[in-house]
This record gives C-alpha cells, structure tokens and sequence, in this order.
C-alpha cells in the first residue's frame, strides 16, 4: 500500500460549498414528489418555528405548497421529534429511530444529572416507564403528567417553565426529590424509547410512542443508529470534524470520538486549504468534482440546519458579522445566501394581502444577486399564499 493512500485528500473551500449546497438541495431545488427524502438528506429541519422548518422546505423543494408538508405530517411520513441537541425537528417517520436513537447520549447525560442530585436509578427508571406506558395514544402536556402522577403514586405539579422565557405554569411530574415538566421527562425517557409529536389537542401539542403512531414502525438499536447517524450527518455536512459532529449532535466529543472510531473504516481524511476534516469515503469522487455552476442565492429561515452543522463558521461569514446571525437565547436569524455564505439578514411580514421583506446586507451585492433575491422573494409569497410582495434591501 503506498504512503499516497494515507494522506489526506485535498479540496478547496469552493469545492466544499458546492459539495454541501449539493448535499441540501440548495443548489437546485428537488421536485415536490421527493419532499420526504429532502428532509432525509438534509439530516432534518430544525423546527422549534413550524413556519421556519416549511420556509427551510420551500428553499430546497420546488413548486412546494404548505399544504405538502402539512399532508406529510397528517399521513404521518413526516414527524416531528426531538432529537439532535434535543432541539424539534421534522424527520422522515421511517428514518425516526435513527435521529432519535442515535442521539440518546444526549438523554444519559440527563439522567447522570438526576442520579448525581440523588435520585436513585429505580425512581428514575419507574418514571421513564410510567411515561412510556402511558404514550400508547397521543396525549397533552397535562394529560401525561396525570398519567405519570398517578401511575408512580404521587400528586402532579404546577410549576413555571415553558421555554425562552415563559413565565406560565405548566404540567410538571415529581421524580424523587425532583420535579420534572412533562417536557423535561420526555428528555429522560428518550434515553430508552422513541417519542414523537402527535396532533393538536386544541391549541396543546400531543405527544405520543412511534411505535404506536408511526405505520410499519422500524425500530433500530442505539450503537446502529448512532453510526448511521454519523454518516447521515457526514453526507449532508461534510467534510467536518468529530468535534462539529460532537456540537450538532448535543453529544460529548468523548462519544463522538467514540461513535467516529467505530465508523473509521468508512471515512477518509481531506485537507481542506489547511483544515483537518473527513468525508465519507464513498463520497470523494463527487467532492473532488463538485463546483457551483450558476449564482446561486437562497431565503433561509430563521434555525436554519445549514448554518448548524459545524462549530468553525467563517466558511459561512466574516467573524464580525456573527453576532447578526448567531443571537442570544439560541436564536439564528433567518440570512440570504449567496454562492455558500451569507452575505445578509432578512425578515418578513404579511399587510393585508401584501409580503414585505426587508434585507439588511452586510455589505455591496450586484444587481444580478439584489434580482435573484426579488426572484426567491416572490416564490416565498407564493408559497405563503401572499400575491403581492415589496422588497427593501438596505
């Protein structure tokens, strides 16, 4: 075996952008037919903003209507779940144990939290299992944690919680000395089962077992899932690094490392201009000969996946833009990209029957880019069901 075969592979940064503007489906959208398998090959789209993850659909799929996503969801080929970073995603229903599998360390990592605050393994496993017994059928926030309460004996509570900010009451579940809100829990039971959103009670989210929600429900063990998992992730981002697999999974870089080891045999090293990363082997043919062949500008949703996947961003943006994107309290602004990297912010808001779209640039764009931005702008008020639409870019 020659020494040639164990050396990095080198690509260019251009060649890396267009590999992954590939790889999303950013580069062309996909036929509306293929809407399931953009949400796999995109690893999911993050979706704490139902709105933002179709926005982040509508950018990758063409001709797509929100009546597409909200029938996939209906007839349940399209879920929504935590799962990476125990962030909401929408992810194929037949790809599910996988996403959520494969990130439970995540959820250890939870109970290790609880046994180190005293709660014993038994009070734990008891709720987890109250909690799994009682998801055979889609059921509210408060309905679980009556459920739970009364399955392990103890009176349900009411404390304040409810995420960025809240400050309502919500269902909470006492665990030993503890006392969990229904969402809390759910955390802790994704270290042993598959939970995913059932539909509305109401205005209340249900949530419910996959296995009792999901037709033809396929099951996968964690150690399978976590490497699948990995090669998922390495075919929408690479070529990255164990430590930006470590970030977008929510994961330890330890058991990153670990789950990367076990792939090892799939992964070749590239150097790209200087940085140390890896792809899958079987996809070094197409980086090698991956290019952007046309101007490529995109509208992406606030959350968007394509700016969560690497630690390192200034493939993404100069440093001093950052704080624009990457904002407090966990939230990315929605941005215009351009040829890979993001050359503005932008917001809309509906008038009437009327879409403006504001767009602060981070610096000169040429008419051609300023046009497409026109262009994509429009297709969103389409997508939105919005006919008019006025563009301000400053």
């Amino acid at each position: 075996m020659s020494t040639r075969q164990h050396m990095p592979f080198s690509v260019t940064w251009n060649q890396v952008v267009a590999f992954r503007l590939a790889r999303h489906h950013l580069s062309e959208r996909a036929p509306t037919k293929a809407l399931i398998s953009v949400v796999h090959d995109m690893a999911g789209a993050q979706a704490q903003l139902l709105s933002a993850a179709q926005i982040s659909l509508w950018s990758r799929v063409r001709d797509l209507q929100i009546a597409h996503v909200e029938e996939a969801l209906s007839e349940r080929t399209l879920v929504k779940a935590a799962c990476m970073r125990r962030t909401l995603f929408l992810v194929p229903a037949e790809h599910l144990a996988i996403f959520v599998r494969g990130t439970a360390r995540r959820a250890e990592k939870e109970i290790r939290w609880a046994r180190g605050k005293g709660i014993p393994d038994r009070i734990v496993d008891a709720a987890i299992d109250a909690a799994l017994g009682a998801l055979d059928q889609p059921l509210t926030r408060p309905e679980i944690a009556e459920r739970v309460s009364r399955a392990l004996g103890v009176r349900m509570r009411a404390v304040h919680g409810g995420g960025w900010g809240r400050r309502s009451k919500v269902a909470a579940v006492p665990v030993g000395e503890l006392t969990y809100p229904v969402v809390d829990l759910l955390h802790l039971v994704a270290a042993r089962g598959v939970v995913c959103y059932g539909p509305h009670h109401g205005n209340e989210p249900t949530f419910v077992r996959a296995d009792a929600w999901i037709p033809q429900w396929q099951d996968v063990p964690r150690e399978q899932a976590e490497g699948l998992l990995l090669r998922r992730y390495l075919r929408t981002f690479g070529p990255a690094t164990a430590t930006d697999f470590a970030m977008w999974t929510g994961i330890t870089l330890t058991d990153a490392r670990e789950i990367w080891a076990r792939e090892q045999a799939n992964i070749a090293p590239v150097n790209v201009e200087g940085w140390e990363a890896a792809v899958l082997r079987e996809d070094l043919d197409e980086l090698a000969q991956a290019e952007l062949e046309r101007l490529l500008v995109r509208l992406l949703p606030y959350f968007e996946s394509f700016l969560l996947g690497h630690k390192e961003r200034e493939h993404l943006m100069a440093m001093e833009h950052r704080p624009k994107v990457y904002r407090p309290q966990g939230w990315i602004a929605p941005v215009v990209l351009v040829n890979g990297r993001v050359a503005a912010v932008w917001e809309h808001a509906r008038e009437g029957n009327r879409l403006r779209v504001k767009v602060a640039k981070f610096g000169s764009i040429s008419r051609r880019v300023a046009a497409r931005i026109r262009e994509e702008a429009q297709d969103l008020g389409r997508f939105l069901g919005i006919p008019n639409v006025d563009v301000q870019i400053d």
